[in-house]
């Protein structure tokens, strides 16, 4: 596996930087203490360019090449969660109730890995701009930078990140052109009835039942409404209603999660779910309102940069541990803002057995920050090519 040379020189230094943001994990937007971090290697590497307090606690910096050319954004979220960490590590989480549970303390060591290299050998023409970004895990905060401006201010022309993968072989990269990660939605659904006594249920107007068949029919809009070719989850997720036994609640609360690719398909649950809803108050007599929320647009590869991404992902890890066409996530990123406004690519990294993300025992491995800063390094070099 050909990791470049001086970036396997500093491993040390990598695992070191990685094992200090784990001990010191920060939420959303309060990425204040990782940002501190990461402007100072940045400026020990020599990199002068910093912009600062982007979407709070966010950071750009510059790496100019050896000539003209155009502007290549690599981005790396700074954010943890707010779990409380198991993994038992000599260098766990300090702070109670905060753990890296996802991997982004080893996206950005593997971005400040890439750096340094860069900026010590600036083999490439353009500029390279570092995207280290806050609050991916809730908030939206690659949506607050675009917000903010980052994509024109910076000149930026192409995006890419990595995210690492539990359970996937150690060192195997892989990706998919078009959609790679789903779009993220969120309802709410508040029933209203009439409370009373459970001995006397004809006195009161039960928010319960109504629940529960909401619940039951919202299945159907998968297996019934929708394309079973595409790709949706409908997921109830909460269902609260009730407090004691001899009391017939005045509301019930139905949520979940609604998790697609395509507009259409998310246009076609929101509209039969308002449907399913309104018929139900009227069956049931009772009081519905259904909030649908749309968060983190799908997550969608532009063909020709993911081509590009696959051709160094091969040259850094092998043919035989690189994935052109891996099967796209249900789960969501907000890197998709970034993809909205430039084409780019999103690719996973393996990290070898361990426990899943967002889980407490969940734990970066250490020994695929090289080939990650890498491959984000040769992905700089090829791109944008000093000429002859």
């Amino acid at each position: 596996m050909p990791i470049v040379n001086r970036i396997a020189e500093f491993a040390e230094d990598m695992k070191t930087w990685r094992r200090y943001l784990h001990q010191n994990p920060e939420l959303g937007f309060d990425c204040h203490n990782t940002a501190q971090f990461v402007v100072e290697r940045l400026s020990d590497f020599g990199i002068t360019e910093i912009h600062k307090g982007i979407a709070q606690s966010g950071i750009v910096a510059l790496i100019n090449g050896r000539g003209e050319g155009p502007t290549i954004g690599l981005r790396a979220d700074m954010d943890a969660l707010p779990i409380e960490e198991a993994t038992g590590a000599e260098y766990s989480s300090v702070i109670p109730g905060k753990m890296h549970a996802c991997g982004h303390d080893g996206h950005t060591t593997m971005l400040l890995g890439a750096a340094r290299y860069l900026a010590e050998t600036r083999n490439f023409s353009g500029t390279v701009a570092l995207i280290f970004q806050p609050a991916e895990e809730n908030g939206g905060g690659g949506k607050i930078m675009v917000e903010e401006g980052i994509i024109d201010r910076f000149s930026i022309d192409k995006v890419y990140a990595l995210h690492t993968e539990p359970g996937a072989p150690s060192g195997q990269l892989s990706t998919t052109p078009g959609p790679i990660m789903a779009a993220v939605d969120t309802f709410d659904i508040n029933i209203t009835g009439q409370g009373g006594h459970a001995a006397m249920p004809h006195l009161a107007v039960d928010a319960i039942p109504a629940a529960i068949s909401i619940t039951q029919a919202l299945s159907t809009i998968v297996s019934r409404n929708h394309n079973s070719v595409e790709d949706l989850v409908v997921s109830v997720t909460q269902i609260h209603a009730g407090t004691i036994d001899n009391v017939i609640n005045d509301d019930a609360y139905v949520g979940g999660t609604v998790r697609t690719f395509a507009g259409p398909v998310q246009d076609m649950v929101e509209r039969r779910m308002q449907e399913i809803c309104q018929g139900h108050a009227a069956a049931f007599g009772v009081d519905v309102k259904c909030n649908y929320s749309r968060g983190y647009p799908a997550t969608i590869n532009t063909p020709i940069e993911t081509e590009f991404a696959t051709g160094v992902a091969r040259e850094i890890c092998g043919d035989n541990m690189t994935v052109p066409d891996r099967t796209r996530d249900m789960g969501a990123e907000d890197f998709s803002y970034l993809l909205e406004k430039r084409p780019g690519c999103y690719l996973f990294l393996g990290q070898g057995n361990g426990a899943s993300w967002h889980n407490a025992a969940f734990d970066f491995n250490d020994d695929v920050s090289p080939i990650g800063a890498s491959f984000f390094a040769r992905l700089v070099e090829r791109a944008q090519p000093l000429e002859e």
